[in-house]
């Protein structure tokens, strides 16, 4: 029927008039690039962005307008106002400034040392200060310690910038979401006016560079999926995709958390590929292109990226340095001033022989003329990491001749498996004795100490005895399992009357004995720290031409693996608790913060924006609990997932919500010590969270109204900055101000450290100021492995007493006291009873990663924790006691000091005339 209906004509027009041109009457309308019907909106929206505006598609999707453009240099311009107010002060170190200002001094000079973080982070923070003439000498020793000839505003500015640069980076990433304007600039406000963040932006520290590259690389990823979505493998979409590569590299360069920013954009990119999958309009071949191009671009380019890190590191780090004992023994003969000329591969009856551990990374068999202060009172037997006079043994052979042996002109007799053989110091004339006494630390049953006993032309005892059992050899050298050879065979050494295993672990002797690593003879030995093998080897009667080895050196592939195993080791062993550490349940709380420095009664305090952490900790577990209201709702039947501004928003929240996931529930199954500045990833993803939310529940909101709740907002979180502002600048506050900040009872921050006015401040500094020689301080706590103490000077303490010349403390690579082995000459020996003072060590992060890498050091360490009243007296009662040893009689040292102090007794009663 409808086929006979005709459309009207139009009426012809007037006479004269001419005919107008024909309307074109369409069905449908006229198809745009815009225009999408109903299912293709909603396909659109499914991937979590609306379909484009206007006919020209920008780079990364982002329409932004040239007024949005003035509005972000604004909030640049606010943003570096915050963060940059008042860079110089304080003018002292703050919290780890004391671990990585002290590695851009060993960057600069070049000396190796090891750290649990990637190189990138420090290495930016190195090249400030080389632009800026740093010479590498200050030490960082302490918090609060003044800085001298440092260029540390430069140093601070690398962290302070790219603080800085991560608020536009926020803003960015929310338009290419398809987030309003005003959701945006809230975004970035959060950002720029949260405590937490200023803080740590505002010192040489790593973790403004990583929240940096994680912005970074969320903004790029963004910008990929939408090229993605728009058109895949072209020039704007391989640039996407390849800058988030390289941002993923940068990421995970600064800081192993970087992983779970890689974790985050794996997820995401494993829903993109299930996706096309499914797509049956994408072919198998098309389906692998993307599938080739995601996968060279985000797991071979970070993968080179970090590599390449680890490369500068390798190249400027070329010399010896205090991290060598931290890596293996081929390992530190790469370094410039550690190389070994070759030595002798065979080893023989009467071989002067220096012996290393195997498993706790090169600590040599050491002894020195000290004695035990307990237990058998003999001369002490130690590991010892650095290259001594007092490493060296001589091999003697036990079952034949014994000392009477004539090794040099007699025919090489080698050592071979189950050989009886005593070992000889060289040093002292004694020999490497066990016994059945207790260890002087590890004082257990199945453990006997291992001494030095005897003395010149003291043949020695059956004690005195090993056997050799070969574990293996080299592959490339036959006869490594045959018998000793240099470098090659790796054997135990089994006492011989007692049976145990001469044996070392990371366990470290006292201050009298140098916090050298202990040697026992251990019954139940673990086999891989009785394991040992011999590094040099001489003999008077081996022939010059006689066959000689050295090391393997390793590459640039060995180097980095060995390196990613000590730092994977030694981090997950920093376990020690500190006074500031936290546990993860308590961070989107915000139930305490980090002090981070004290002097002057000014305090710097590591604490977040209330406003903004609470209110983000609330967006998350909201998104939560409507998204699971929503999948019960689905299971009932309802179709919410079918409308579109659903989708899209769901969308966007899961992508944040996982991030935050991601970088927040991994430190739940860490063992290691957590501090607050761990959750600052997490805490950008929830703030990214928070405004999503925001546009969401403000999408059927004028445009004027939705501005004004954005106002309200941003004027409460800058009503909190201010008012906790004089803990993160370090500024003066008042007693009375300080306890009204104190909302929760958990924010430890000391308001007694503060004045109860501020003219007091104005007092202070209108005195003119001195400066103390020797200024006293108080530490608090203290993280092994990066956390160091929190140090509050004292002015009106009395300096620390200066050591007395005969301290036993050594620094490491220095000859030993009573021994001189460079200029040869005796130094004066102090009784072993009693402990030598100990000078102040570094911070706790070196002692920890000795621990755990089981190396031992020679610096002397003092106690965590300490007060004004202990240091004082403690520094009085060193000197006293210093005093009384220095007037007391010496004694001999060796295994006969007993024997010949009771004959002096015996001598002066027979005849006391000549006492």
């Amino acid at each position: 029927m409808s086929g006979n209906v005709r459309a009207r004509r139009p009426a012809s027009p007037p006479p004269g008039v001419p005919h107008a041109a024909p309307i074109a009457t369409q069905r449908f309308p006229h198809p745009r690039e815009d225009h999408l019907d109903a299912d293709a909106r909603r396909a659109a929206a499914s991937k979590g962005f609306a379909p484009g505006r206007t006919k020209n598609y920008p780079p990364g999707g982002l329409h932004l307008t040239s007024v949005e453009w003035k509005l972000l240099l604004v909030i640049v311009l606010v943003a570096s106002a915050v963060r940059l107010f008042r860079l110089s002060k304080p003018n002292s170190v703050v919290f780890d400034e004391v671990h990585f200002g002290k590695f851009a001094s060993k960057y600069i000079k070049t000396q190796y040392f090891v750290d649990v973080h990637p190189p990138l982070a420090k290495l930016l923070i190195t090249l400030a200060a080389f632009v800026f003439g740093y010479d590498g000498q200050f030490d960082f020793k302490d918090i609060g310690k003044i800085y001298d000839h440092v260029p540390y505003v430069a140093m601070r500015m690398v962290p302070a910038t790219l603080g800085v640069a991560t608020v536009p980076l926020a803003y960015l990433t929310l338009r290419a979401l398809d987030c309003r304007t005003t959701t945006a600039l809230l975004a970035s406000f959060l950002i720029t006016f949260e405590n937490g963040m200023v803080t740590q932006s505002r010192h040489i520290l790593l973790d403004s560079p990583l929240i940096f590259f994680t912005a970074l690389t969320v903004f790029l990823w963004s910008g990929f999926c939408n090229e993605d979505k728009h058109e895949p493998f072209t020039t704007s979409w391989w640039t996407w995709l390849t800058l988030s590569g390289l941002s993923l590299g940068a990421v995970v360069s600064c800081k192993w958390v970087g992983l779970f920013t890689i974790a985050t954009i794996g997820v995401s990119t494993i829903m993109q590929l299930w996706n096309l999958l499914g797509d049956l309009r994408v072919p198998p071949r098309l389906f692998m292109r993307h599938f080739i191009a995601r996968a060279l671009c985000l797991i071979v380019v970070p993968t080179l990226f970090y590599m390449a890190m680890f490369q500068i590191h390798f190249l400027i780090l070329e010399n010896s340095g205090d991290g060598d004992g931290f890596m293996s023994s081929e390992f530190q003969h790469t370094l410039g001033g550690r190389g070994m000329a070759d030595t002798y591969a065979d080893i023989a009856i009467g071989s002067q022989v220096t012996i290393r551990h195997v498993n706790t990374q090169g600590g040599y068999l050491h002894s020195h003329p000290h004695n035990y202060p307990g237990g058998s009172k003999q001369q002490q037997v130690t590991l010892y990491p650095h290259r001594d006079q007092n490493n060296d043994f001589r091999i003697y052979n036990a079952s034949e001749n014994g000392m009477d042996f004539d090794y040099v002109n007699s025919p090489l007799a080698y050592v071979t498996p189950n050989m009886r053989i005593k070992l000889r110091h060289i040093a002292t004339e004694k020999h490497v004795h066990s016994h059945d006494i207790r260890p002087p630390v590890s004082e257990v049953d199945f453990q006997n100490e291992v001494s030095a006993y005897g003395m010149p032309g003291f043949a020695g005892d059956a004690n005195d005895d090993w056997f050799v059992e070969i574990d293996h050899g080299d592959k490339r050298d036959k006869e490594s399992t045959k018998r000793l050879r240099t470098l090659r065979t790796t054997f135990r050494l089994r006492h011989a009357l007692t049976g145990c295993y001469l044996f070392s672990h990371k366990v470290k002797l006292p201050d009298w004995g140098f916090e050298q690593q202990e040697v026992t003879c251990n019954k139940n030995a673990v086999k891989d720290n009785s394991l040992w093998f011999i590094e040099t080897a001489q003999h008077p009667a081996l022939p010059a031409n006689a066959p000689k080895v050295n090391y393997k050196l390793p590459g640039f592939l060995g180097k980095f693996l060995e390196l990613q195993q000590v730092m994977w080791t030694t981090n997950a062993g920093l376990t020690d608790r500190h006074t500031f550490d936290s546990r993860p349940d308590s961070w989107p709380r915000l139930r305490r913060g980090i002090n981070f420095w004290v002097k002057d009664h000014r305090q710097i305090y590591l604490l977040g924006n209330p406003m903004i952490w609470w209110l983000s900790s609330l967006a998350v577990f909201a998104y939560f609990a409507v998204r699971v209201f929503l999948i019960l709702r689905a299971k009932r039947g309802y179709k919410d997932f079918n409308n579109t501004k659903v989708v899209k928003y769901d969308t966007l929240c899961g992508f944040l919500f996982i991030g935050w996931g991601l970088h927040y529930s991994p430190f739940f199954i860490m063992g290691r010590q957590l501090f607050l500045h761990h959750y600052f990833p997490a805490l950008y993803f929830a703030i990214l969270l928070l405004c999503v939310v925001f546009d969401l529940v403000t999408s059927t909101l004028r445009p004027r109204i939705r501005l004004q709740i954005a106002a309200v907002l941003v004027i409460v979180a800058i009503w909190n900055f201010q008012h906790f502002s004089p803990l993160a600048y370090g500024s003066p506050w008042t007693k009375s101000k300080c306890e009204s900040a104190r909302w929760l009872k958990t924010w430890d921050f000391s308001c007694n450290d503060f004045y109860d006015n501020y003219a007091q401040y104005n007092s202070i500094a209108a005195a003119t100021p001195t400066k103390s020689e020797a200024p006293v301080a108080t530490t608090i706590g203290g993280e092994p492995g990066g956390r160091a103490a929190i140090v509050v000077e004292d002015n009106a303490a009395q300096p620390i007493a200066p050591v007395d010349e005969h301290s036993t403390a050594v620094a490491p690579g220095k000859a030993e006291p009573g021994r001189d082995i460079f200029a040869g000459e005796p130094v004066k020996e102090v009784k072993s009873s009693v402990p030598a003072p100990a000078p102040p060590r570094d911070p706790h992060e070196e002692k920890q990663i000795s621990q755990v890498v089981t190396q031992a050091t020679d610096t002397p360490a003092n106690s965590d924790q300490s007060t004004d009243a202990s240091s004082s007296s403690s520094d009085k009662s060193i000197e006293s006691e210093l005093k009384s040893v220095a007037a007391a009689p010496k004694e001999v040292a060796g295994p006969l000091r007993e024997a010949e102090v009771e004959a002096e007794k015996v001598a002066q009663e027979l005849y006391p005339d000549d006492a």
